[in-house]
Formats: structure tokens, C-alpha cells, sequence
């Protein structure tokens, strides 16, 4: 059989893209955690403070990680954060108020998120055939969006029945059924010659021209930051110009994204990576551009579905095209830098872009916004390397 007519729905794909779902349902269901800090009389800040700290360890912790998941394997490293997540969540039943224990139960979430989802996602890509790695990444951003979407209608609805109580209950149970999945998952075999990936990744950097290096790190990191500017005021902004409702715009955005990895999550697979990334990224400008300009509810929907469009187009060719730069054989340590980027850029874009709006506006600070991407995107594509797609891979994508 052809290597073009390798399926991507094979069995051990599937269970560990369900280990994954599970992994992102369970640390969903913490969206609603400021509602159970609030009984407290916390600050805004302490709230902040406390969600926001999880996202900091996750961040901080991929870098270091992902070299221990070429190291070591993606199916023990996973194992051992899903571990550590089960460790640590029922603790939660303990706390008592907004202070120290949460935002320490909140920081070791944050470690294990950061270990677990990057080793998990790795182990998915594995497990699909060498080329179709983009698309793969598309189908594992699937899982993590309708986890993202899922998770805190199912949250909000057992707070209502049950309480919170139940709330830390159900995270333990989708953990539960995670660290399931991935425990029956058989990794697959990795060449003895391809186990130092962290080091060989970053030989790689050092040999490439630090204006090079910038340049390949801007696009993510800049896609990061725009995609919270767009999403973490477009309530605000729908809002100041007399939209009631922003929960469609999220919906659309969502379903978009969707449906289009579902058919182009692959595309960079076929035709390179700087042939989808260049378009994917002018359609997100473009379409904050549009956004700014948004004067109805109709309006703020076609944003959300252009939106959710070019999200769809760009994570599994961005997220590839750093893979292929690094090497296959450093895919742990190129994902964890991949991720760090792009939530590195959604930390400092929304302060950044929040103080924007507050000088001029938020129709400003989106038109602004939109000509950010569109400039880095053209440096992007003139300067950063195409990397070499390769067909073939050595580290046992057939042993399954």
C-alpha cells in the first residue's frame, strides 16, 4: 500500500486524540473557577492573579519539557502530568479562600497542563502518518476547541445542579479517562539516533542567523498576541457599540475553525507551509481590519466566521512549519517552543492591545492591531527559510 493511502483514522490516533480531549475537557471545566472564588471576597487582581498563574507555569514549563519528551518518550511524559493534574485537583475541596492555596493548587495545574498537553499532542502527531502532519495537528485542535467550547457548558450546568463540589469531582473523572487513554496507547518506536532532541534542536537554532531565528519566532508569537486582542475585548467592544450579544460571534468562530481543518488542516501537507501560512495569516489582518469596522450584529458574525476561517488555516501549518525547521526527530522540544510562543503572545498582546484601547479606542486598537499581522506576515514570508517537507521518517510512525 502507497504511503498516500494511509489512513489518519487508525485506532491508536483515535484513543490517544480521546486521551487528549479528556486532558482539555477536564482543565476546561476550570473556566468557571472565578465563580467559585468569588464566595471569598477576593480582589479582581487576586482572581487574576490566580487564573492567570497557570497559564505563566504552563508557558514557562513547555521549553523545559520538551526536550525531556524526545528525550524520554511522549507517552511516560504524559503520563506523568496527567499524574500530577490527578494529584492535585481534588485539593481543591480544601480551599477556603482566595490566598496562597489555590494560587499554588492553580500554579502545579499549570505544570502539569503545560507537561501533559504538550507530550499528549506530540504522541497524537506520532501516530498519524508522516505526511500528513499538519493535518493531524488540524484534527488534534479540533479536539481541543470543542473541548474549549464543551467544557464550560457542561461546568455552568453542574454548578447549577450539584454545586462546585461536583465540579472538581467531573475534572478527576475526565482526567481519569485521559491518563486510560494514553495508557493504552503504544508509543511509537523512536530511533536510537534520534534521543538527544533537545540538544539537536537547539544546534539547529545556533546555526541559523539571529535575524533568521526573529523572524521564524515573530509569527507566532504576534499570532498569539492578536488572537487575544480579538477575543478578549470583542465582548467589550460589542458592548460599546450596542451588542447585547457576543456569544454567537464565539459559536461562528468555533464552528469555522472547525469545519476548516477538517478540510484544510492538511493543505500545507500538500503545497508547503509558507504557501497556507502567508494566505492564512492576510485573511486574520484582513479580517480584524473588518472587525474595526463592525457596526451590527451580522457584521460582528461574518468577523467571528472569517475569523475562525483563517485560525483554522494557521495553526497546523505554523505549528508544522516550526517542526520542520527544528527536525521530526526534535518534535517535543519544536511544539513546546511552537506553543510557549504563541502563549507568550496572548499574555503580552492583551495587556498591550488593552492599553491601546483605553488611549484611542477599540476600533483603533483592532485597526492597529490587524496592520501588525499583516506587516510581520509579509516579513515572514520574505525572509524566513522554507523548510524541507520530508516523506519519509525513521522513528516508527508504521508500528501501530
Amino acid at each position: 500500500m502507497s504511503e498516500k493511502s494511509e489512513t489518519l483514522w487508525t485506532k491508536p490516533f483515535l484513543v490517544a486524540l480521546f486521551g487528549y480531549f479528556f486532558l482539555f475537557m477536564s482543565v476546561s471545566l476550570f473556566f468557571l473557577l472565578p465563580l467559585f472564588l468569588q464566595q471569598f471576597n477576593p480582589s479582581q487582581s487576586q482572581i487574576g492573579l490566580i487564573m492567570g498563574i497557570h497559564s505563566i507555569m504552563a508557558i514557562g514549563v513547555r521549553p523545559i519539557f520538551g526536550w525531556l519528551i524526545d528525550e524520554k518518550g511522549r507517552r511516560p511524559v504524559s503520563l506523568a502530568g496527567i499524574l500530577l493534574l490527578m494529584f492535585t485537583v481534588p485539593f481543591f475541596h480544601l480551599v477556603r479562600d482566595a490566598g496562597a492555596f489555590p494560587l499554588l493548587l492553580r500554579a502545579l495545574t499549570g505544570l502539569g497542563w503545560g507537561i501533559s498537553m504538550t507530550a499528549t499532542i506530540t504522541m497524537c502527531s506520532d501516530l498519524a502518518p508522516v505526511e500528513r502532519l499538519a493535518h493531524s495537528m488540524g484534527i488534534v485542535g479540533v479536539a481541543g476547541l470543542v473541548a474549549s467550547a464543551l467544557g464550560p457548558l457542561l461546568a455552568e450546568e453542574i454548578v447549577r445542579q450539584f454545586g462546585f463540589t461536583w465540579l472538581f469531582h467531573l475534572s478527576s473523572i475526565f482526567l481519569l479517562a485521559s491518563f486510560a487513554c494514553i495508557f493504552l496507547t503504544r508509543e511509537t518506536a523512536r530511533s536510537p539516533t534520534k534521543k538527544n532532541g533537545g540538544h539537536e534542536a537547539m544546534l539547529k537554532l545556533e546555526g541559523l542567523k539571529p535575524l533568521i531565528i526573529f523572524f521564524m519566532a515573530s509569527l507566532p508569537l504576534v499570532h498569539g498576541a492578536i488572537r487575544g486582542a480579538m477575543v478578549n475585548f470583542v465582548a467589550l467592544f460589542s458592548r460599546s457599540i450596542g451588542l447585547e450579544h457576543v456569544g454567537p460571534f464565539f459559536v461562528t468562530f468555533s464552528l469555522a475553525a472547525i469545519l476548516t481543518r477538517f478540510w484544510g488542516g492538511g493543505l500545507s501537507d500538500r503545497y508547503g507551509r509558507k504557501k497556507v501560512i502567508f494566505p492564512a495569516a492576510l485573511v486574520i489582518g484582513l479580517n480584524v481590519l473588518f472587525l474595526s469596522q463592525v457596526r451590527n450584529f451580522w457584521m460582528l458574525i461574518l468577523a467571528g466566521f472569517i475569523g475562525g476561517f483563517g485560525q483554522g488555516l494557521i495553526f497546523p501549518a505554523l505549528s508544522t512549519y516550526v517542526i520542520d525547521t527544528l527536525g521530526r526527530e526534535n518534535k517535543g522540544f519544536a511544539l513546546s517552543l511552537y506553543l510557549s510562543l504563541f502563549d507568550a503572545g496572548m499574555g503580552l498582546g492583551s495587556p498591550f492591545f488593552g492599553w491601546l484601547s483605553d488611549l484611542f479606542g477599540y476600533r483603533a486598537m483592532y485597526f492597529l492591531a490587524g496592520l501588525t499581522i499583516l506587516i510581520f506576515n509579509a516579513f515572514f514570508t520574505l525572509k524566513a527559510p522554507e523548510p524541507l517537507r520530508q516523506s519519509s521518517d525513521n522513528s516508527g510512525n508504521k508500528d501501530f
